[in-house]
């Protein structure tokens, strides 16, 4: 069972200890979310500065808004990222949906999805070494991983589930319980199969967290109700958030039970002494491997 971190977004400065802890800790991954009309760090420039902090640990975008990116330079970025971390990068996508953040990218709302296809043929041709189009060509550098760096698409709609087999490597599923997470699992799945694609897609899911004193958990769940403010169910967001190791131990087993290969843990307040708190609640200390579901 692997379980990586989502970083909080409201203290840049503290970031790289949260990596330097978490690399040297039991978890698989550190995610950081992407918006542009928001008081959060880039994800790409600040995984960039992480990945220069750890050595073990991947970094994961969760997820980029690709739509309000240009192509060409997301795929560089992309690229020099993956190449940076060793191939530790995973590219976390989706279309997004604040339209306070195309409108500030001069981008369209409307054509997000078809422009999110049209992305990720293109990402995938330029990763591959091939020109960009006539006159113009290739874009390096090429990524470590062959093909490009892993993808996992986010997003509910039933077009962001086909993607993974059409373009994808798996599906991050964010904020939902077990039942309704399952049965998007299995959707995604069964467009893998269609598309014949080998093996199996990867299949992630994310929860909301916060462990430690009262100011900690209070000021996860401001951030929370700050972040889905546009949603019309911040409160709601803000109720799904898990606050003591137990129920956080039993949305772990929930979530590998319906299939998930990875349990992302998203943190909403910056206190760094998180890490450690999740890492006792979640390993047993002394081999540090994932506690049993059983």
């Amino acid at each position: 069972m692997k379980i990586g971190l989502g970083l909080p977004i409201d203290d840049p400065a503290l970031l790289l200890t949260w990596a330097r802890r978490a690399d040297a800790g039991p978890f698989s991954t550190l995610g950081l979310l992407d918006r542009l009309v928001f008081d959060n760090p880039e994800p790409l420039v600040t995984l960039a500065a992480l990945a220069g902090a750890t050595s073990r640990i991947r970094l994961q975008t969760e997820v980029l808004i690709a739509p309000v990116h240009t192509t060409a330079l997301l795929a560089k970025q992309a690229a020099t990222l993956d190449r940076l971390s060793g191939g530790r990068f995973t590219l976390g996508i989706g279309v997004g949906g604040r339209e306070d953040d195309f409108l500030a990218a001069g981008a369209d709302l409307g054509g997000r999805g078809r422009r999110l296809d049209e992305q990720m043929t293109l990402l995938r041709r330029l990763w591959a070494g091939e020109p960009y189009g006539e006159g113009s060509g290739p874009i390096g550098p090429a990524p470590l991983t062959p093909g490009g760096p892993e993808v996992l698409f986010g997003g509910f709609a039933p077009a962001a589930l086909a993607r993974v087999g059409r373009f994808g490597d798996g599906f991050l599923g964010a904020a939902l319980p077990p039942e309704h997470l399952g049965g998007l699992f299995r959707e995604v799945e069964k467009g893998w199969e269609r598309h014949g694609r080998p093996g199996r897609p990867r299949l992630v899911a994310q929860i909301s967290v916060a462990l430690g004193p009262r100011d900690t958990v209070d000021r996860a769940r401001r951030n929370l109700l700050d972040y889905y403010a546009f949603t019309g169910r911040a409160a709601a967001m803000a109720d799904g958030l898990l606050t003591t190791p137990r129920t956080i131990r039993a949305a772990v087993c929930a979530l590998t039970g319906i299939g998930a290969d990875e349990v992302v843990l998203y943190c909403w307040a910056p206190d760094p002494d998180q890490v450690d708190r999740l890492a006792d609640a979640c390993f047993p200390s002394a081999s540090r491997t994932a506690a049993s579901c059983v």
